[in-house]
């Protein structure tokens, strides 16, 4: 299938949606529904504005694999509410959106917008592999820069990264990643690695930040190029900056693997073809009247219908 693919980073965008639209927006029954009719809004929008021909909701099955953990112990780190033993940490989420997600999930379904999630990977190697497999452009919808590694002009492939709900929409393509970082999406995994991202518990290269990262980038082209230049007396490293990579050289051995999203998750057989008509039009009904979608997802029923 060649048409173009949206892929969404649904959690961003439901987090998003969350802090974005006001908890009075609530079911019937007083619960508040300001993520679900929120992100049903964005979806709305991004169908009217970019016309996708396939799309998937990507999901986090586990936001913090231990893979990663095993690799990088802070990975995320201060984001963890609930330790559990043998299964994902509880991630620290606000008490009114938690109830939210599952709904989400339901109202998804029942509209028959494909929904995949895959145990031990985060939303960003799904989006990942979708990605690498695409065989024509890609929209990516997320709020977090590190999808920027997978911008790649002659595939087609941008983010649309939210600047203000979704109405407006930064285009993120190879021009706006070197105006900005100095660097293009293969070069952007690199550049976060050496600054790191406290965000997300990386520690990056200590006195290494993003200028000076999209510096040695420029001078040496990737990673690996730089560390070989470690070793290379004539490079031209300064002294501070020999030291600080050399100290480095355990965090730079495991953090690829970290930060680059992964592109072999074994996703499931799933039709990604924009639904016309709702998969189950009485589930959806149901849904509606207990959680009191309204416009909300009326709106996005007449445009999945055009």
């Amino acid at each position: 299938m060649t048409g173009r693919l949206m892929l969404l980073d649904t959690a961003s965008l439901y987090f998003r949606a969350y802090f974005g639209v006001p908890d009075s927006v609530k079911a019937p029954d007083g619960t508040p529904v300001n993520a679900v009719r929120g992100l049903l809004d964005f979806i709305d929008r991004l169908v009217r504005d970019h016309r996708p021909e396939r799309l998937v909701a990507c999901m986090d099955a586990d936001w913090r694999p231990q893979w990663r953990v095993d690799l990088i112990p802070t990975y995320k780190a201060h984001r963890v509410a609930e330790e559990h033993e043998g299964a994902p940490d509880e991630e620290e989420v606000p008490d009114t959106l938690s109830p939210q997600v599952p709904v989400i999930e339901d109202v998804l379904d029942a509209i028959g917008i494909a929904r995949v999630g895959v145990a031990e990977y985060e939303a960003d190697d799904v989006i990942g592999t979708f990605t690498a497999r695409a065989k024509g452009p890609v929209d990516i919808v997320t709020g977090d820069r590190d999808l920027y590694q997978l911008v790649d002009d002659a595939r087609g492939i941008r983010v649309l990264y939210p600047l203000k709900g979704v109405g407006t929409l930064q285009l993120t393509d190879e021009a706006v990643l070197r105006e900005k970082y100095g660097v293009d999406g293969r070069g952007y995994a690199d550049l976060a690695l050496l600054r790191g991202d406290p965000s997300d518990g990386l520690p990056g290269v200590a006195g290494i930040g993003e200028k000076t990262a999209a510096k040695l980038l420029a001078e040496f082209g990737d990673l690996d190029r730089i560390m070989a230049a470690l070793d290379d007396p004539t490079a031209r490293l300064t002294p501070s900056q020999r030291k600080r990579l050399d100290e480095a050289r355990p965090y730079v051995a495991v953090a690829p693997k970290v930060v680059r999203v992964a592109a072999d998750v074994p996703l499931p057989d799933v039709d990604t073809a924009l639904p016309h008509t709702p998969r189950d039009p009485e589930a959806l009904d149901r849904l509606a009247a207990r959680w009191g979608l309204g416009g909300s997802l009326q709106r996005l029923l007449t445009t999945l219908a055009v």
